[in-house]
């Protein structure tokens, strides 16, 4: 379908163009969201609860999480710090969740057996909270 130059300019200047007339993108598919990239953090709230780190952490955002033995979770995702020891992004905080002792030997934080898909998804709620 070829169209007059004006109306072809007039649209695109108006990002509406006839179905058919843009093609060639369709076999790129779109980036998945972004939690399939970064966890999920409803399922990550779940976890915490499953996990019991209510009982040591306050988490907002978490029933019966309000624990006083660790520091309190709040605006987690704004720190600057996981533990005193690593920058706050997401594969520390995998990295932490998931074997706290390899980060700080002797460290009061247990090791839960927080398996890699779970740790991404607590990670994801716990950076949620900013």
């Amino acid at each position: 379908m070829k169209l007059p130059r004006r109306l072809w300019a007039f649209g695109a200047a108006l990002g509406v163009l006839p179905a058919g007339v843009v093609t060639g993108c369709s076999s790129v598919s779109p980036p998945p969201p972004p939690q399939s990239q970064q966890g999920l953090p409803d399922r990550g709230a779940e976890l915490i609860s499953r996990y019991g780190c209510g009982s040591c952490h306050t988490i907002p955002g978490v029933n019966r999480a309000d624990g006083l033995v660790g520091p309190p979770l709040t605006r987690f995702g704004a720190r600057s710090y996981i533990a005193g020891e690593l920058p706050n992004n997401a594969d520390n905080l995998r990295r932490w969740i998931s074997d706290p002792q390899s980060v700080e030997p002797g460290t009061a934080m247990p090791n839960l057996g927080v398996d890699a898909i779970d740790a991404q998804d607590i990670a994801a709620y716990l950076q949620s909270l900013d």
